[in-house]
């Protein structure tokens, strides 16, 4: 099965629900169940593996967007090769034309308690960009990502946390 990139915050949506991620009532280990199936689907509008068009990336940090609350994202970007924003400048064949770049994120915002209102987690921090193929290569780049967050210390103490609030959006990226 696959899902188109416009799409995509939807599917997302529905693997949270099945994994009975609902505002409220949220494990992060839930969440990230449910990220690896949403990273596994094939999407179809973007880029090829060969040109990183299918990442994902863990990012943590206090933000505007997060109500300057500790906040943890998940997230899956795109490289999107078929989108149409009006603008009429898709020419593949221009030596400058770039895909645009959106992102599937799943935002969860913690209360400040003591451990998580630390310089290192307001900061900011992320794993870097994955773009692991879809299926076992992108299993083991998962799986090592989730063994970084769970042996850090402040990261894990924000996992091991119920969040305040979730929230999941697809918007363009950079």
């Amino acid at each position: 099965m696959s899902i188109h990139w416009r799409s995509s915050a939807a599917a997302f949506e529905q693997i949270l629900g099945r994994h009975g991620v609902v505002a409220g009532a949220c494990t992060m280990e839930a969440a990230w169940a449910a990220f690896e199936e949403f990273v596994q689907l094939p999407v179809e509008g973007i880029e090829g593996p060969e040109n990183d068009g299918d990442g994902f990336i863990v990012e943590w940090g206090v933000w505007d967007w997060s109500k300057n609350r500790p906040a943890l994202s998940l997230g899956r970007l795109l490289a999107v090769n078929d989108a149409d924003d009006g603008d009429d400048v898709d020419d593949r064949h221009d030596p400058y034309w770039q895909p645009q770049y959106w992102k599937v994120e799943f935002l969860a915002c913690f209360t400040e308690a003591p451990a998580l209102v630390h310089p290192r987690i307001s900061e900011g921090g992320d794993s870097g960009f994955d773009h692991a193929a879809i299926g076992g290569p992108r299993a083991a780049a998962l799986e090592a990502t989730r063994r970084f967050i769970v042996q850090d210390p402040l990261l894990s103490e924000m996992w091991e946390s119920v969040p305040a609030d979730i929230a999941v959006t697809l918007d363009r990226a950079g």
